[in-house]
């Protein structure tokens, strides 16, 4: 009986510090210490909208930025981290599909991930074609914060990414490029912190279709734009020529990228499991990473 008892207790011990070892339990901050600036116009109460397609949980309405921060398990972090930025073309967020579902992809490879809630719809006076000023907001103070916060989560300042999906790999793309411009003014000691993300994924971006345009992140890369890897569909209603034309700039510059252009896919595709090629994209992302150095190694 006191074997049998020693052993339980044994077991529970045991998965008590399993437990205990595991991925931390998601945080939830706000990306503002006060009000978010910029805002404009009348904003209806924040909620979920459905839509098609079946699957995707669609958010919209934000007002009040945050970011919901996902470790991996502590034996498997690399001390790197991404800022994710779902799409939604400015109007509504993809939460699971292109937020937290990346994140659990990121935690399994070692990098904590952080899905950025940034303001959407488009405030009022933005025209179509241009950049809403609030979400690039929203992305600048959140690479900021991370980096305040990289002694308390044990991350490196200095491996601080951002990934983002159709509009948000625009949005990933805006602030890759303008990191340099005080789009808002500074709140706190926060602000003080670089805005410049160490690396970028760009999954099915848009919105750079035109070199030419100076509202298009494009026209701004230089030599400063950090590294890239970008995915995209041939098959895309958004068509691959945006990926293309960021990936042609950043070769010009001198900035270390990498381009996959699958030939089936479409828009939208997340990196659910599929039998088209598109969905393999995280694979071979996970390997640019490698060889970038960003999850460790010499």
């Amino acid at each position: 009986m006191r074997r049998a008892t020693l052993t339980l207790g044994f077991l529970a011990l045991s998965c008590a510090t399993a437990f205990a070892d595991g991925p931390p339990a998601p945080i939830v901050l706000d990306v503002w210490p006060g009000p978010a600036p910029g805002e404009v116009g009348t904003i209806p109460a924040e909620g979920y909208i459905d839509e098609q397609p079946p699957g995707v949980t669609r958010l919209t309405n934000v007002s009040r930025p945050t970011l919901t921060v996902y470790r991996p398990a502590p034996e498997k972090d690399t001390g790197a981290s991404v800022v994710i930025c779902p799409g939604g073309g400015y109007y509504i967020l993809a939460m699971n599909l292109e937020g937290d579902e990346v994140a659990a992809w990121l935690n399994s490879i070692g990098v904590t991930g952080i899905v950025l809630k940034y303001r959407v719809p488009r405030r009022e006076g933005t025209p179509p074609e241009k950049l809403p000023i609030q979400p690039l907001m929203d992305a600048q103070r959140a690479v900021r914060l991370v980096r305040s916060k990289a002694a308390e989560w044990k991350l490196d300042p200095k491996r601080v990414g951002v990934l983002g999906f159709s509009a948000g790999g625009h949005l990933s793309a805006a602030a890759s490029t303008r990191f340099e411009e005080a789009v808002y003014p500074h709140a706190d000691d926060v602000d003080k912190l670089d805005a410049r993300p160490d690396f970028a994924v760009l999954v099915y971006p848009g919105g750079m279709e035109n070199p030419e345009d100076p509202e298009n992140p494009v026209a701004r890369v230089t030599s400063k734009t950090p590294p890239m890897f970008l995915a995209h569909a041939g098959d895309d209603k958004v068509s691959p020529i945006n990926s293309v034309n960021m990936y042609a700039a950043l070769k010009k510059a001198g900035v270390p990228a990498e381009l996959h252009v699958y030939a089936d896919g479409g828009h939208g595709f997340g990196l659910r499991p599929s039998d088209k090629p598109c969905s393999t994209w995280p694979k071979r992302c996970e390997e640019w990473l490698r060889t970038m150095k960003i999850l460790g190694g010499s």
